[in-house]
């Protein structure tokens, strides 16, 4: 059965519980697709809500010509772009993800939510040159409608006249758009992205992690250099300090690994290598969360690491505590 047959008008008619049923099928997705666009997990959930808020107000609108899934994108789309042009923050160049100060981790648990089905045959699997941190981090540069348009065209693979319909404008706008787009975007992602863009983190990559965890819970702080890049970039949104070289970062990493005993444990960010970090400060008896370190790998080696804070462990699925 299509969505465009079970969200006919007289499904709407049915009332809210049958609604927010309906609207429930597309809320992972939806939630990906407002993350994208505004690099925000939480920001992204107030948006699925407003989307849900303003597709019942808008019910009788809704006429069955079009697929409800297309019609909740709309929505959301422009909901993001609401919210877009309220906010003062305003990025016109990108040097590292420091800049992009809102910018949080999305787990990859509940992207793997997102698979076409018998259901949902349309639904995007989504890939880590989609989702990973450069790609967020890079898609903020772009003005919000040519942003609106890339994601349409390039991560959902609408054609010119859906994402016109949806940005209600047209489909030459939409191409220009989109050009203008493309070439913002290949300027701020990293030159070889591709050779460290696999879908999902490889062996060596969880291999790479088990010793970053190893040598945390060991505090190793030699093993940690050895096994990361000269040129090691760390930055830590939504703090804008940036941190480059195994000079600088190397006094840092046997400072921190001193602060008291490390727990890490492995998990999946972005579709990128993370580890999970639990700290037991000395004087405490149990290990509490600290922090996200998720890892770019190139060559066999830790090129860059984003670290974020700990709110977001409950949606990872990780322990209150250890």
């Amino acid at each position: 059965m299509t969505d465009r047959v079970v969200a006919g008008p007289a499904a709407f008619a049915a009332g809210e519980p049958a609604f927010a049923a309906l609207a429930e099928r597309y809320r992972r997705e939806l939630h990906v697709h407002c993350y994208r666009m505004l690099a925000s997990f939480d920001e992204a959930e107030d948006a699925v809500q407003e989307t849900f808020l303003r597709a019942w107000r808008a019910r009788e609108s809704f006429d069955g010509s079009a697929l409800v899934r297309a019609w909740l994108y709309r929505i959301a789309t422009n909901v993001c772009l609401d919210s877009l042009r309220r906010t003062t923050r305003r990025l016109t160049s990108m040097r590292s993800l420091a800049e992009v100060s809102w910018l949080t981790p999305y787990p990859d648990r509940l992207l793997d939510e997102i698979a076409p089905s018998d259901e949902e045959p349309d639904a995007v699997v989504v890939e880590r040159e989609t989702i990973e941190l450069a790609f967020l981090a890079a898609l903020q540069v772009l003005p919000p409608r040519q942003r609106a348009a890339l994601i349409a065209r390039d991560v959902l693979g609408w054609p010119a006249s859906e994402t016109a319909t949806a940005l209600d404008t047209s489909v030459p706008a939409v191409n220009s758009a989109l050009q203008r787009a493309r070439a913002t975007m290949q300027a701020h992602l990293p030159a070889r992205r591709t050779d460290w863009s696999p879908g999902e983190p490889s062996e060596a990559e969880r291999a790479l992690v088990a010793s970053f965890i190893d040598a945390h819970e060991r505090g190793d702080a030699a093993l940690a250099i050895s096994i990361s890049a000269q040129d090691l970039r760390i930055t830590m949104p939504p703090y804008p300090s940036v941190f480059e070289g195994l000079d600088v970062i190397g006094p840092l990493v046997e400072r921190a690994l001193s602060e008291g005993d490390w727990r890490l444990l492995p998990t999946v960010a972005n579709r990128m290598p993370t580890a999970a970090s639990y700290l037991r400060a000395p004087g405490d008896t149990v290990y509490r969360p600290s922090k996200f370190d998720v890892l770019r790998v190139v060559d066999g080696r830790v090129a860059e690491i984003t670290t974020f804070g700990p709110e977001l462990f409950p949606q990872f699925g990780l322990p209150p505590a250890l």
